[in-house]
């Protein structure tokens, strides 16, 4: 693709080929002038609901500050383990979480606590790439999966296989996807788990985005398939579903001995998340639930104004299954997509994250988030227009 010498500054080209730096770099540009639309991003728009933060201002007056035991307050951990067997039709107990602070934390203290020296995980590509760092910090090796736009991004069986080797660990699922909106269907999760059983893996499955899916889509829990329970880790939180990015509660499911390895990470790291956070969550979980259908609704309205808008500017993108994303086919436009990054957030103030961002393979993709309200889309949109007029390569 076409690099138009655009003067893309070296504090981002420095980092091109760093998925996370290139994220924060871009954001970084972004503060530096006004009036910018970030569709970056992921993190909810929406307002917390209220039930939830009256329950952490009560927590506040009533002076429950004192911190919980590390793996998280009881009740907490019961509501947790509660919420996964109604929902997720995982065997599990109290005993069987842990409440981290945020998903990312709880991301890190997995791969602390499975990971030796050398050990192989299997990671799907695209990918979001903070997964790269928990690995590489506990010292294993990241071996990439590689998934398809044909294949709505679902994660191969037959990919899997041939990259197991004597070293591999583990294998990381992503449902539904950051960035690729894709999920793992369950007839895919089910294959899977034959595999994860015959070659003795470990499955760390990431379902944070599980209550936004679309046209009829479900949510599968690999965890649910007898014989995963005690080889699956469930990573997933409050932040998505609840719009409590943050409030920093994320939690992990898994065998009771993992658990407690993971506290003893945890121990000696970060100690007990937020107390009033825990509180917050608790009132989430056992507090209505309707919340989550009008986010699901408004997340639904907002994707349709942007499948539309894209596909009038001649961009197409992947099934948009779940999640809060669409990856964005940019390659038509002949233009880098790092530098078409740039170009939106310079002439057409849009941030928006080019798809070298989730794995150098990806120069032909954006990945655009739903989390602004219906005018600020429409504005971006608008913006985005004359952008891809002006730099779009002619055949």
């Amino acid at each position: 693709m076409t690099m138009l010498n655009t003067n893309i500054p070296e504090a981002v080209r420095a980092v091109a080929s760093n998925g996370t730096q290139l994220r924060y770099a871009l954001m970084e540009l972004a503060a530096q002038q006004k009036d910018t639309i970030a569709l970056g991003r992921g993190d909810p728009d929406l307002d917390t609901p209220q039930h939830i933060i009256l329950a952490a201002q009560e927590a506040i007056r009533r002076n429950q500050t004192a911190p919980t035991p590390v793996a998280g307050m009881p009740e907490l951990r019961s509501a947790i383990a509660e919420k996964l067997r109604r929902e997720n039709g995982l065997s599990v107990s109290a005993e069987n979480v842990i409440v981290t602070t945020g998903g990312q934390e709880g991301l890190f203290l997995i791969m602390q606590a499975l990971l030796d020296p050398g050990d192989e995980v299997l990671v799907p590509d695209p990918r979001y790439t903070s997964y790269d760092e928990a690995i590489e910090t506990a010292g294993g090796k990241i071996v990439m999966i590689p998934t398809d736009h044909d294949d709505a991004f679902n994660l191969p069986v037959e990919s899997i296989e041939q990259a197991i080797t004597p070293k591999t660990k583990a294998l990381l699922i992503v449902t539904p996807s950051n960035p690729t909106g894709g999920i793992i269907t369950e007839e895919r999760a089910r294959a899977i788990a034959e595999i994860a059983i015959k070659h003795n893996l470990i499955v760390i499955s990431d379902e944070i985005y599980e209550k936004f899916l679309y046209d009829g889509w479900k949510h599968f829990s690999i965890g649910s398939i007898p014989g995963m329970e005690e080889r699956t880790i469930t990573l997933n939180g409050f932040s998505k579903t609840y719009a409590m990015t943050g409030f920093r509660v994320g939690f992990v499911a898994a065998a009771v001995d993992f658990i407690q390895a993971m506290t003893k990470v945890k121990t000696f790291t970060t100690g007990p998340a937020a107390t009033i956070s825990q509180h917050a969550g608790l009132a989430a979980l056992n507090g209505p639930q309707e919340p989550i259908n009008e986010f699901l609704r408004i997340y639904t309205e907002r994707r349709q104004l942007m499948m539309t808008g894209l596909r009038d500017m001649g961009l197409d993108f992947s099934d948009p299954r779940g999640g809060f994303f669409l990856w964005t086919i940019s390659s038509s436009t002949g233009i880098n997509a790092t530098e078409l990054s740039y170009l939106m957030l310079k002439e057409g103030r849009v941030l928006i994250f080019p798809g070298t961002g989730f794995g150098d393979k990806w120069d032909g993709y954006l990945r655009i988030t739903l989390l602004q309200s219906m005018d600020e889309l429409q504005e971006a949109l608008r913006r985005m227009q004359p952008v891809i007029e002006r730099y779009r390569v002619k055949a």
